[in-house]
This record gives C-alpha cells, structure tokens and sequence, in this order.
C-alpha cells in the first residue's frame, strides 16, 4: 500500500513527472523556489528519501546525481484509489458516493477509461450513457471541445439519449 506522499514529497515528484526526464536537485530547486523558500540540502533529501521509497532512481554523473520516476502520476493515483476503496467495508456503497462526487469531466474520463479496458461482465454503449450535464464530452462536441450548456445535444425527434 503506497502512503501517499508528503506536500513536498509531492512538489518535487510532480516536477519530476511533468518533466518526464532525469533531473537534478539544483533543477528542481530553481523551480521549487519560484514558489517558496527551500534550501538545496533540503530538496537533496527530500530525493533521497523519494530514491529509498523506490518512487525515483538515479544515476550518478560526475559528483551529482540525476533522478527519474519509476513510475507515472496516473499510477500513483490510481494505487491510491485502489487502496481507499479496499478499506471500506461496503465497497460498492464507496463507489456510488465517489461517482456521485464526480464533475461532468471526471465521468466523461471514466466513461472513456471504460470504453479502452476490458471489465469483465461490463459492457458500455450509447444507450448506457446518461443525458445531461455529466454527459460533458460525447461525439457532438462543438471544435473548442466544449459541449452546449445543458449536455450533449439531442438529435431531434429521438427523445433523450438513456
């Protein structure tokens, strides 16, 4: 079970996946202390801390070290979720809440997240979707990707998409 990561575990991993290439601590600082006060020491062991978690390797060139992710955002959250939603006691109870918390984009995410793996017993199709305001991203997008106000637009004469 990954703990999740401290709020300066976490400035320094985001620097390191949005850069998604080795880098060093003086990088990380310089772009650290556009938001804050940090020390070089400080960022050197929050690295170290991250190299012995295993959430970064490095490589040793010259007297410095380069630091890259062993894995992705996207990973850590979901190990994350993952282990939330095993530590209820009625799992799909959690689950209904968290999709009741969900914005018009987090449920088109997961509609297409649903639509690229393969559940088994799940099986999406258009008559599934829900209308409405979560109904946010669909095939009838205007070009700027923006969906009318109110959903997806309806074709007219079929009645609302179920």
């Amino acid at each position: 079970m990954p703990r999740p990561l401290g709020e300066l575990e976490d400035a320094v991993m985001s620097r390191v996946w949005e850069w998604n290439r080795p880098v060093t601590v003086r990088e990380v600082l310089e772009d650290l202390r556009r938001e804050r006060s940090i020390a070089y020491t400080t960022v050197m062991t929050v690295l170290d801390n991250l190299h012995q978690k295993g959430w970064v390797r490095r490589e040793q060139e010259g007297r410095a070290y380069r630091y890259e992710a062993i894995s992705t955002r996207a990973a850590y959250s979901a190990a994350l979720m993952n282990d939330a939603w095993a530590e209820s006691d009625n799992a799909a109870a959690a689950l209904v809440a968290f999709f009741g918390m969900m914005s018009a984009e987090q449920t088109a995410a997961l509609r297409d997240a649903l639509r690229v793996v393969d559940v088994a017993g799940v099986t999406l199709t258009p008559t599934e979707e829900p209308a409405g305001p979560a109904d946010a991203v669909t095939r009838d997008e205007d070009p700027q990707g923006e969906a009318p106000e109110g959903g997806a637009p309806e074709d007219e004469g079929e009645g609302p998409r179920r």
